[in-house]
This record gives C-alpha cells, structure tokens and sequence, in this order.
C-alpha cells in the first residue's frame, strides 16, 4: 500500500508521520498539480450535472437544487482540500463527505442514483491513499455501503437496489484500478525524482572531489618544480658565496654556471607541469634515464657522496614513473635541505612484481609524527599523496643515525626498462 502518502482526487502528495517520523515526501509544481485535478474536476462536474438534470427533468425543484448546489460545492471544496483535512483527521473527513453526499441524495430525490453512482466510488478510490491499512479502507467501503443501501432504500425500492447494486460494483472496479494505476505512475515519479536528486548530490561531490583533487596535484607540482628548483638555487649561490669569500674564483664560476643550468631546468620542469595540467598527460620518459639523470644533477649541484644501485627489468606505469621520479627528487632535495648527511644511498630494484626505490642518508634523521603537520613543510605529505595515487605502499624511517625511505610501486604489464 502507498504508507504514508496522500493522494487526494487532487492527488497531492504532503508529508504524513507515523510513530515521530516522516515516511514520505514530495513537492509537486502548481501545474502538475493542476493537471492530476482535472480528471476528478471534470468527472465531479458531470455527475453533478446529470444530477441537476434527473432531478428537474420530470419535477423542478429550484430551491432544492439550490441548496443542493451549495452543499456539493462544499463537498467538492473539501475533496480539493482534501491534502489539509485527511493529513489531520482522516475518519471526520471521510464521514463528513459521505454525510454531505446523503444530503444531496435527499434533497435530489429523482437525482440519487447519479450522486451514489458517481461519487462514492471516488470517495472509496480516495480511501486507498488516506489510510494505509486494509482494515481502515474496508471500513470506508462499508460505510459507502452502508449509506448506498440507506439511501436506495429509503428513496427507491428494492428492485433499484438490485439494478443499482451492480452499476456501483463496476464503477468501484473501475475507478478503484484508474486510482491504483495512478497511484503507481505517481510513485514511480517520486522515485525516478529521490534517484535523480541522489544523481544530483553524487555528481556535486564528484565536483568537489575532482577539484580537491587537482588542487592537490597542483600544489604538489608547484612544489616539486618551484619550490625545489628555486631551493636548489639557494643552495647553489650560498655555497658560491662561500667559495667566492674563500678566494676560490674557479670553483665559484664551476657553481654559478651549474647554478644557471638548474635555474634553465627548474623552468622546463614548470613549463612541463603547466603543460601537465592542461593535458593531464605525463611525458613519456624512460624511468632508467630519468632516475639516472636526476641523481646526476644532484650530484653536481651538491657535491655529496651518492651510491646508486639501479636495477630492474619491467618499468612501472607512466603514471607511476612520473611520480616516483618526483619522490626521488623530493627526498635528495630533503637530504640537501635538512639531513645534515654527507653521504645518500639510492637503489631501484624489482621484487615479486613491485618496483622498490629506496632512498637513504647518514644524517641526522627528524620526527616522523610530524609529517604533514609543520607549516611551510610539504615535501613528505606529498610523496604520501603520490604514492596513495598510483596505489604503491611508503615506509618512513628515521632515527639519529639517519632517514631511509622506501616506495614499493606496482609494476606495468609487459613493460620492460
């Protein structure tokens, strides 16, 4: 049954609670609601009509006729109501509309058999939405009976009872299923509208994700081509002030040359991140050469002891390169920045269909609960954002005699190196 919804011959839908809580609600637009009355409106009408007509056919009777408009415009003022009235007292509007229908009968007596055939039907078909119990909806059914056999006996004879029994028993049959059928389309309109209003909400928070996510890539690459380019520059000119204080002219010109170099690198990095947030493609790079490469010009920008060791057979997918690349150049950066270390280890190897790269230094290592809650300090949150990316696993380890940290990515299928 249709709990908890009503359905006038308006048919209107409010929000009706049982036990403290809302079981069913809607909102329909003025013309829709316009376009659901119109059927009953005009069914209403007719009825009304053909009464009128039976009754002043054969004998006038104006001022009854009067009176009996007036009570029908009251009954169907009621019925248009009837979202308001049946919300609050459902058995008084129903018992109120069946009394007003018996006034009806008896002020038009040549005219009843129009008004029970016509109007108590609807009165039943309405029952289906106002309660939600069968037992409830039975009992309007044996009032209308009730009524109907009052009516027919007390204006009519015994033989309209059994010619006039069967024509409500096929009007009840009738607009009983008109009701259900519509009482179905409209609920499957509710529910196409609750899924279209979810689709709605998933789709903003689609949205939001899409946009949280692209201004965390794009922080992520300001710092990993900005920030470590311009870091590195820093280092670079402190450390040529200090050969140049020293007297070193040679080696300050060997650091201002690899100093400018840097600086050409850091803008084809961020030309290359600009270009990776139009397109949302990486370059198709050779993870080997990258990796290489990039401990190279750390090398030469620095100066500390390195100890390669890359070995691998299947490379990772591009994705995953791209960022692995990024980690190993955020983590020598780190090193450079704040290990206090003299010597980095760097290897890259295969196992068991993951790619490792490990990244370890002598220095003095730092608290590793205070990742990502230092202001100014992004570096390790973002190599945990890249790693979450492309589904890899991080390990952090850091104590007084140094930092290593491990990446596990998974490899591509039937790439080679």
């Amino acid at each position: 049954m249709y709990e908890g919804t009503i359905f006038t011959p308006p048919f209107c839908l409010y929000n009706r609670r049982e036990g403290g809580a809302i079981l069913m609600s809607t909102t329909v637009s003025s013309d829709e609601l316009l376009v659901s009355r119109l059927p009953i409106a005009i069914w209403l009408s007719l009825v009304f009509a053909a009464s009128l007509i039976l009754q002043n056919f054969t004998r006038p009777a104006v001022i009854a006729s009067l009176i009996f408009a007036l009570v029908m415009a009251l009954h169907f003022y009621i019925h248009w109501m009837a979202h308001r009235f049946a919300q609050t007292y459902p058995w008084g509007y129903v018992l109120i509309q069946h009394m007003l229908l018996g006034i009806g009968a008896l002020l038009l007596p040549q005219g009843y058999q129009a008004i029970l055939i016509g109007f108590l039907p609807v009165l039943v078909a309405q029952s289906l939405a106002v309660f939600d119990q069968k037992r409830k909806i039975a009992g309007v059914l044996l009032v209308s009976v009730a009524l109907f056999s009052a009516l027919v006996g007390v204006l009519g004879q015994l033989r309209d009872l059994a010619l006039l029994g069967p024509l409500l028993i096929m009007m009840l049959v009738v607009v009983i299923a008109y009701a259900l059928l519509f009482f179905n389309q409209v609920h499957a309109r509710v529910r196409t509208q609750a899924f279209l209003n979810d689709l709605e909400i998933a789709h903003r928070k689609v949205e939001e994700l899409t946009l949280a996510n692209e201004r965390q890539r794009m922080a992520r690459d300001l710092h990993d081509t900005l920030a470590q380019g311009v870091a590195g520059l820093i280092m670079q000119l402190e450390a040529a002030e200090a050969f140049m204080m020293q007297g070193n002219t040679g080696r300050t010109e060997t650091i201002i040359r690899q100093s400018k170099e840097q600086a050409r690198r850091t803008l084809a990095d961020a030309r290359r991140a600009i270009d990776n947030l139009r397109t949302k493609s990486a370059a198709n790079t050779d993870f080997r050469e990258a990796a290489e490469a990039e401990i190279e010009r750390f090398l030469q920008a620095i100066g500390m002891v390195v100890y390669a060791d890359i070995r691998f057979v299947r490379s990772p997918s591009r994705m995953a390169a791209e960022h692995l690349l990024q980690i190993l150049s955020e983590c020598l950066t780190n090193v450079a920045k704040h290990a206090q270390a003299d010597k980095v280890w760097v290897s890259v190897s295969e196992h068991g269909g993951r790619l490792d790269l490990e990244i370890r230094d002598n220095g003095s290592g730092f608290n590793v609960n205070q990742i990502g809650k230092q202001a100014g300090h992004y570096g390790l949150l973002g190599i945990q954002e890249r790693v979450r990316l492309f589904g890899g696993t991080l390990h952090v380890h850091s104590s007084g005699d140094g930092t290593r940290i491990r990446v596990e990515a998974p490899l591509s299928e039937g790439g080679t190196a």
